[in-house]
C-alpha cells in the first residue's frame, strides 16, 4: 500500500513538472526506481525477474518512440514508462495502452482544432502515463 501510494505521489509531481516545464527530472524517477527495486526484493524476490522485463520492456518502446522522433517524446517519458513497468509489472501492458489511447485522443483534438498546424504541436505525456498507471493499480 505504502509503495502504491509513492508511486502516485511521483506519478502527480511527474505529470505537473511535465506539464509546466515539459521535463520529467531524474531526480524524481531514479529514486522511485531504486524503492521499487528495494521492496520488490525485500518482499517478493521472485517477481522482479518479470518486473525487470516489464520495466525494460515499457522504457525501451517509449525510447524506440524517442528515437524515432526526439522532438515529440522525452527521454523522462522513457524512463517514467519503465518505472511505471517496475511497478506494475506485466500490467504495464494495458497501462501503455491506455495512456496510448488517451495521448492519441487529446492529439486528434488538437488536430480538430488546429488542423494541419497540430503536426508541430507537442503535448506533455507523463499526464496520459499516470492516467495508464493508475487505472492499472485500480484493477
Amino acid at each position: 500500500m505504502w509503495l502504491t501510494i509513492a508511486l502516485g505521489l511521483v506519478l502527480c509531481a511527474a505529470s505537473i513538472s511535465d506539464l509546466r516545464t515539459r521535463l520529467i527530472p531524474d531526480w524524481l524517477t531514479a529514486p522511485a526506481a531504486c524503492l521499487v527495486l528495494v521492496c520488490t526484493a525485500i518482499a517478493d524476490p521472485a517477481a522482479l525477474p518479470e518486473r525487470a522485463a516489464a520495466g525494460l520492456g515499457a522504457g525501451g518502446f517509449l525510447l524506440a518512440a524517442a528515437l524515432a522522433r526526439p522532438e515529440g517524446m522525452g527521454l523522462g517519458d522513457v524512463k517514467l514508462a519503465a518505472l511505471i513497468g517496475l511497478y506494475l509489472g506485466a500490467s504495464v501492458v494495458p497501462a501503455l495502452l491506455v495512456a496510448l489511447l488517451a495521448g492519441s485522443l487529446a492529439g486528434a483534438a488538437l488536430w480538430a482544432r488546429h488542423g494541419r498546424e497540430a503536426r508541430g504541436m507537442t503535448i506533455p505525456f507523463a499526464p496520459f502515463l499516470a492516467l495508464g498507471a493508475l487505472g492499472a493499480v485500480a484493477l
